[in-house]
């Protein structure tokens, strides 16, 4: 029987200067130790040498993955992986995102797009059948993404597209690519870079997927079945991730005011409820039995706009984050986050930078009101970060390169681990994420680990896959057993990315199992078990570790802002005050390390990366 969707692919390198494209064939051993996705992009940044060049140089390469069961039956295995240097953090960057890209990609038999150079002209990248090429695009440079996606779709039925907005095209380092319109692969500015290569977008359409033997079909629609068995799943299907700002705020957990709170009096207004009155649409994308995706709408008034989203991290960076409980305004600002092209949870988190500074007499503007909790500041300072007009220019770069600007008293108030902004949990309180955010190889990032499993208390995962570390592993105060969960759970994660998997059916609910997904890869001559699987995720892991190496990066830069080590966190819970603290980060960082195999300093030792098959990336 035919296996041609996961026969060998190629990966396509473009040439963006003079349009000469070259392919060359996946190697059969690279699967097997990468899979594909995330694993297959930094393979191919790591042998094209990309730390050699600053981000926006031309010859920067930019990489975009498949994943290995894009454009299989597999349930929610739509997810695609970008990689880059970051302009915003100046490291190993990615970003991840749902929608058609990755499975038209893999119709087409291929692996990854890998672009170098800047094209002479704006430009878009066309896939079909007859082949990949460059054309003009300059009639679309300007113009919004839902624009921009429309007339890149227009006369070709199905496409995928792939695009950036304002923000990407003035080489915002909180660009965003968005795919389809409404899928953002928005962290660690993507979209600067495509901006920076005159590259408007890539259109994929056309391609047949291939013949899957009956054994992995069969066990595509039993996970399917059990993911929709799972508990929980039908919240994620109903209410979307919207669901969760009420219980997060309930347990101390819904960052607020540049994280000083971990709760708001006003969560009433912005929680799923009171989304319902402007859902115009629900969505998903394609092959996901659980279809989260929203659009809402605004049909009236100042505000008056309609966009995919807002999704939980949206809500809080725009919303609790800077004190904002204005529904509407809220709505407008992620409407125009997903035009321009840019990254929520980093925009959200840079505005409530600049409300902090303001509070304390260390920045003011002529034009726009900076106080805490004002809705129209939230949304004119979308507008001016992505024109990179007056005070937008300064926020352009992120908190980080803001405080840079400001002065030393500005630090404390940009939250950020390597440079990469915050997202929406309170690390004193769900621990597990605060480590993972330290650890995180791009950058504080919630999916990197995902840790779910004390946060939501998933008993029955936590005894199944963390046998050693149960029950005190649901304990969300104990430290002694983060680094075990922070650990499983960046490999699981790995694998995930690299499948090309939405984590809403793996770390988020574990419906699925490693095992689960190793018995799906062995009907296609794939020969996992679930620890096996693993060690694939922990060989990407260590090796985008030594990535950041080549940048100079080790366990000095694992931290957290020392509001998070310092300040302890006043709450309430069932009607009692309640405070929460990180006692030890180091200790954490200690276990981390000796769980990893890595030395002290973070970095990977020599033997951990002769066991992984990655000795040639050791720095000696």
């Amino acid at each position: 029987m035919s296996l041609a969707s996961l026969a060998p692919r190629r990966v396509v390198t473009v040439d963006l200067g003079s349009g000469r494209v070259r392919e060359d064939r996946e190697d059969a051993g690279d699967r097997a130790w990468f899979l594909g996705g995330r694993g297959a992009a930094a393979l191919l940044l790591a042998r094209q040498a990309f730390w050699r060049h600053e981000a926006l140089d031309p010859a920067a390469p930019f990489v975009i993955a498949a994943g290995l069961l894009n454009g299989t039956p597999w349930p929610a295995s739509s997810r695609v992986q970008m990689a880059f240097r970051s302009p915003l953090t100046g490291i190993y960057g990615y970003a991840n995102a749902g929608g058609s890209l990755g499975p038209r990609l893999a119709a087409h038999g291929i692996l990854a797009l890998v672009l170098e150079g800047r094209a002479e002209r704006p430009s878009f990248l066309e896939v079909d059948a007859s082949g990949v090429r460059l054309v003009g695009a300059g009639d679309l440079w300007g113009r919004s993404v839902s624009d921009a996606t429309a007339a890149l779709r227009g006369g070709r039925p199905g496409a995928a597209v792939a695009c950036i907005g304002v923000a990407g095209e003035n080489r915002v380092p909180l660009a965003a690519v968005m795919v389809d319109g409404e899928r953002a692969a928005a962290r660690c500015g993507g979209g600067a870079v495509l901006g920076s290569k005159n590259l408007k977008g890539i259109v994929v359409h056309g391609g047949a997927p291939g013949r899957l033997p009956d054994a992995f079909l069969a066990r595509s629609r039993a996970a399917a079945a059990r993911i929709l068995a799972t508990p929980g799943v039908s919240d994620f299907s109903r209410w979307g991730t919207p669901f969760l700002v009420a219980i997060k705020n309930e347990h101390g957990d819904l960052p607020a005011m540049n994280h000083r709170r971990g709760q708001v009096p006003f969560v009433d207004r912005i929680d799923a409820d009171a989304l319902e009155s402007y859902r115009a649409e629900s969505k998903g994308c394609p092959g996901c039995p659980i279809r989260c995706g929203r659009v809402s709408e605004v049909r009236s008034g100042p505000h008056r706009s309609r966009s995919a989203g807002p999704e939980y991290e949206t809500i809080d960076a725009l919303g609790p984050n800077c004190l904002c409980g204005e529904l509407e305004a809220l709505l407008h600002a992620n409407a125009l986050c997903n035009e321009y092209g840019l990254d929520t949870i980093s925009v959200g988190a840079t505005i409530a930078f600049a409300m902090e500074c303001h509070e304390n007499g260390l920045l003011d503007d002529r034009e726009v009101d900076l106080r805490w909790g004002n809705g129209e500041a939230v949304v004119e300072l979308v507008e001016r970060i992505a024109h990179r007009e007056g005070i937008g220019d300064l926020l352009a770069g992120g908190a980080r390169a803001a405080a840079q600007e400001i002065g030393p008293a500005a630090h404390g108030y940009a939250l950020h681990v390597k440079g990469l902004e915050i997202p929406g949990q309170e690390p004193r309180v769900a621990k597990s994420f605060g480590l993972g955010h330290a650890t995180s190889n791009r950058g504080a990032d919630h999916l990197y680990a995902l840790p779910t499993i004390d946060v939501a208390g998933l008993e029955a995962a936590a005894r199944r896959l963390l046998p050693t570390a149960y029950p005190l592993v649901l304990d969300l105060d104990d430290e002694t057993t983060k680094a075990q969960l922070v650990v499983f759970g960046e490999h699981y994660c790995a694998v995930s990315d690299a499948l090309g998997v939405c984590k809403f059916t793996t770390t988020e609910m574990y419906a699925l199992d490693p095992q689960d997904l190793a018995d799906a890869l062995v009907t296609i001559g794939l020969p996992f078990d679930g620890e096996s699987l693993l060690e694939v995720g922990e060989r990407i892991v260590n090796l985008e570790r030594m990535l950041n190496a080549r940048f100079g990066l080790d366990g000095r830069d694992d931290a957290l802002p020392e509001r998070f080590t310092t300040e302890a966190l006043l709450m309430e819970r069932g009607g009692q005050a309640d405070a929460r603290s990180i006692r030890s980060l180091p200790a954490m960082l200690g276990d981390y390390y000796r769980r990893r195999g890595w030395g002290s300093d973070g970095i990977p030792t020599a033997a951990t990366l002769t066991r992984l098959g990655l000795a040639e990336w050791s720095l000696a």
